[in-house]
């Protein structure tokens, strides 16, 4: 017999009835609180030997994760997986320019070399404000000077070489290891409008503009980064399960990548299992992350093979169509909640993967056992994602697409829903548009703050104390109907406006 005062129900028995809840069917009981929002730590693990300040995970998709959000992500404690949706070498590029960046700016500095002209570099108006000239005519490369758009365009020659114009200032490049108050202090004191950064070696690798300090200082102030032990950001890459992604992975491990993640909609295969024992045995130093799983039959195969994570869901994501096509998947609450405590007994940190609209759908996942959050229509459409904007019906989008989309499959993503020998391709996915969410440097911050208050109204001030107080049943649920979802959003008035952060 339960006490009188027992309210609500323990996970244990809210997630053996048969049902398959996603977040939005389930809701936390208030517990108490006797700490503040500011007390509350959301420091976690990504994996056995990845630790984040906070638990926030970019997807490995192609409107999703390069260089610019992997950069990004880590800048703000989190990380970032680069998609494998393109050549091997490119993904090998992605995966350096966003470790040689330590500032989160999203710039495209112009390289060219000393003997370019202008007049056959650039045409009519494409004229960038800025062409930093080196040895090589690309980064990575000593730098000989650089040339300015007003240099050139008071030019009579068109086709004078940069070598015979550009300007040399000495100091004109910091060392890439400098933090945002640096940089500003050298802009300020040399009254310069940019600065280059260059490794020990002189080679230059990015340029930060005053435009852009100035831009990211109105941001909240940056937490601690996600920093290796080489001092660079910690940054991830996908892979698939095919013997051609052995030598896709080489190529990543030479270029820096401190986690591989093994990217496919259905993680409990002969393949995967086979590629998690490859990465164990040949680069042991390496954490590999397996799924997708939903089930702990599904999660205790992959444990068993060797992953340090596990990333769970399936179907669950906003252009994700795979419970619709198969018939296969499970609401992403139980997923979590199910993984998480086969997951738990062996020390495996979870990655709840899709489902996320908001902070309480972050709340949820963590509470329910996840270690950290993937999230892809969440940081899609932010200034750090891939593409270019567009106006749909005056509204600035992005475009968004899943890797089960026919779009996605034809640049390789059908491998990771096994079918990329298979005659007819299947559509897992679909394609879309998000609306502009400004950087993430700006919004996950405050979303981070969102979560806190959800942890104190819990009465966890850290997600080991969360899974501690789910474990034992103190944390109690219940199910809501379609009236209390409803009554839980905003309702009953005429119109409304929603701000963002």
């Amino acid at each position: 017999m339960g006490s009188l005062l027992d309210d609500g129900f323990g996970a244990e028995r809210l997630f053996n009835q048969g049902y398959s809840y996603t977040y939005d069917d389930v809701i936390f009981l208030p517990h108490y609180i006797d700490f503040p929002t500011d007390a509350v730590q959301l420091s976690t693990r990504l994996s056995r030997n990845i630790p984040l300040s906070i638990p926030c995970v970019s997807s490995p998709m192609d409107t999703v994760t390069e260089s610019h959000m992997a950069a990004a992500m880590a800048a703000l404690g989190g990380i970032g997986i680069v998609h494998y949706n393109l050549p091997t070498p490119d993904q090998a590029l992605l995966v350096r320019s966003a470790k040689s960046r330590r500032v989160p700016l999203l710039s495209n500095p112009v390289f060219r070399g000393p003997h370019s002209r202008i007049a056959d570099e650039f045409d009519g108006d494409d004229k960038p404000p800025l062409v930093l000239v080196t040895e090589s005519g690309g980064n990575g490369s000593k730098l000989l000077g650089y040339v300015l758009k007003s240099d050139w365009q008071g030019l009579g020659d068109k086709e004078v070489k940069l070598v015979d114009y550009m300007r040399s200032d000495s100091g004109v490049c910091v060392p890439w290891s400098y933090d945002l108050e640096k940089i500003d202090s050298c802009l300020d004191s040399q009254g310069r409008d940019f600065v280059g950064l260059e490794e020990e070696g002189g080679e230059v690798v990015d340029v930060v503009t005053r435009e852009d300090v100035e831009r990211v200082k109105s941001y909240p102030k940056l937490g601690k980064g996600t920093v290796g032990p080489d001092g660079r950001w910690m940054v991830g890459a996908a892979v698939g399960t095919r013997e051609s992604d052995k030598e896709r992975l080489e190529h990543l491990v030479k270029a820096g990548i401190n986690v591989v993640v093994l990217d496919s909609s259905q993680g409990n295969s002969i393949y995967q299992i086979e590629m998690i024992k490859y990465v164990k045995r040949t680069y042991p130093e390496l954490d590999v992350v397996g799924g997708n799983v939903v089930t702990m039959s599904q999660a205790q195969n992959l444990i068993q093979a060797g992953v340090d994570g596990l990333r769970v869901g399936m179907g669950s994501g906003s252009i994700c169509t795979t419970q619709e096509v198969c018939a296969v998947g499970r609401g992403q609450a139980t997923a979590v909640y199910k993984v998480a405590t086969i997951a738990a007994q062996s020390g495996v940190p979870v990655i709840a993967d899709g489902g996320i609209s908001n902070s309480g759908h972050i709340v949820k996942a963590l509470v329910l056992g996840a270690s950290t959050v993937m999230m892809g229509s969440f940081l899609a459409g932010s200034t750090e994602a891939p593409g270019a904007y567009e106006y749909q019906n005056g509204r600035r989008v992005k475009k968004y697409r899943g890797m089960g989309s026919l779009e996605a499959m034809t640049k390789g993503s059908d491998q990771r829903y096994l079918g990329d020998t298979a005659k007819l391709k299947i559509a897992q996915g679909v394609v879309g548009a998000v609306a502009d969410k400004g950087s993430i440097l700006k919004f996950v911050p405050y979303t981070m703050q969102a979560v806190k208050q959800g942890f104190q109204d819990l009465g966890a001030s850290s997600l080991e104390s969360a899974h501690n107080l789910l474990r034992s049943s103190t944390l109690r649920l219940e199910a809501r109907t379609g009236a209390a979802q409803v009554e839980g959003g905003v309702h009953g008035l005429v119109s409304y406006v929603k701000k963002s952060f």
